[in-house]
């Protein structure tokens, strides 16, 4: 069986239309098939790739790792440089309030342990959350997403789970003495990227901090850079009691962090001891990583330049009538057309032209954009050519 037959017959498949181009390297913003086809990737594997694929500095860290060690022992057992040093990279980029890192193998895993830190810290069970928004695929993070055609099939899932409208502040009163915590991606991915009021932010801090609710900021996938700050947070001014971060976090190595206050986070050592508990959650070789990409964030990113590239796609493209909106923030991009079929289209004919766009689960009317932080000017134009020839065809 060639490559093609033994990935549909022997892997598990997660959509009907997989994009099967067989992957021989990456190197910065473009991947290579194994036929010696260049794709531009602005989608940086979902907003995993922000410091682009295989960065030397991430390269070099893993290569470092490996020949020191490998897994040695559960998670919280052994003190280890690399877990060390990525604790205290990431808290020194955080506000006092977040001192303390539970590193985990993924953001659906750090959203589980979110949602179960904050009925162990409140001593209550509800938990709030919005609609639009997506946590994860497991049974509690789908339970505290809103696609509901996406659980439907799994019910039931947790129980007491409230949603509310993103930036409607009369329902921030359904946030009650019974909620044990408020999660929210601070800006919503799949929805179509959409963007809280900076008023409303604070609104809800003040209403959990009334009613002694703690408030949780999903930032997988808007943090790490993505919206032109180290974190999406620092947007609104106002800081969360629990951050669930992923995706970018490692450069390309899958790696997942609930971060907290210290005290919150020592609810998991007692009452039940290992209240939480994680095999390779914080592996060497994936913190190494980490703390490598952390580096490069705070070093080598040119905010400004950042920012410049976001308003130059934004113009370019919704200067285009097909484009009938544009939601931004930093290089996180939705931009809405007519019909979904419209979408499939710019996606499929981009693919074929060797740029790399893709969709949203739940707002099948938009394609995204979410390119490496470290990408060109130069690189940004060649691909931006191809996507809008693409839609003036359509």
């Amino acid at each position: 069986m060639n490559s093609k037959d033994v990935f549909l017959t022997h892997q598990g498949q997660t959509s009907p239309f997989p994009f099967l181009i067989e992957i021989e390297r990456a190197e910065g913003v473009f991947i290579y098939d194994k036929q010696g086809k260049k794709y531009t990737d602005l989608i940086a594997g979902v907003a995993v790739n922000n410091i682009g694929h295989r960065h030397p500095k991430v390269v070099e860290a893993i290569k470092n790792q490996v020949d020191k060690h490998l897994h040695v022992m559960v998670y919280g057992e052994f003190i280890q440089d690399a877990q060390v040093n990525f604790a205290q990279k990431l808290t020194s980029i955080l506000p006092a309030s977040l001192n303390s890192v539970y590193v985990v193998n993924s953001g659906t895993e750090a959203n589980e342990a979110a949602i179960k830190l904050a009925k162990r810290v409140t001593g209550r069970m509800e938990i709030v959350s919005f609609r639009g928004s997506y946590h994860g695929s497991t049974n509690g993070s789908l339970s505290i997403s809103g696609n509901e055609i996406k659980k439907k099939p799994f019910r039931p899932l947790l129980p007491d789970v409230r949603f509310i409208h993103l930036n409607n502040q009369i329902e921030l009163n359904q946030i009650t003495e019974k909620t044990a915590g408020v999660i929210l991606e601070t800006i919503q991915g799949d929805a179509g990227v959409r963007i809280p009021d900076k008023e409303y932010l604070q609104q809800l801090r003040k209403r959990c901090d009334e009613v002694g609710a703690l408030l949780i900021f999903d930032e997988i996938q808007c943090g790490m850079g993505r919206t032109g700050k180290l974190f999406a947070f620092e947007h609104f001014s106002v800081t969360p009691d629990i951050l669930t971060l992923g995706k970018a976090l490692g450069g390309g190595m899958p790696i997942g962090a609930l971060v907290s206050l210290q005290k919150n986070l020592n609810q998991f050592t007692t009452h039940p001891m290992l209240g939480h508990i994680t095999t390779f959650g914080g592996h060497p070789v994936i913190c190494a990583a980490a703390a490598a990409t952390l580096d490069v964030l705070t070093t080598e990113i040119d905010w400004e330049k950042v920012e410049e590239i976001g308003k130059y796609i934004e113009s370019e493209l919704g200067c285009l009538p097909q484009i009938k909106e544009i939601r931004r923030k930093g290089l996180m991009f939705a931009f809405d057309m007519e019909s979904e079929d419209q979408v499939a289209k710019v996606v499929e004919e981009c693919l074929k032209r060797g740029v790399i766009t893709f969709w949203f689960l739940s707002h099948p009317y938009s394609f995204r954009l979410s390119p490496p932080l470290t990408i060109t000017i130069e690189e940004v134009k060649s691909a931006i050519e191809i996507i809008k020839s693409v839609i003036i065809s359509i």
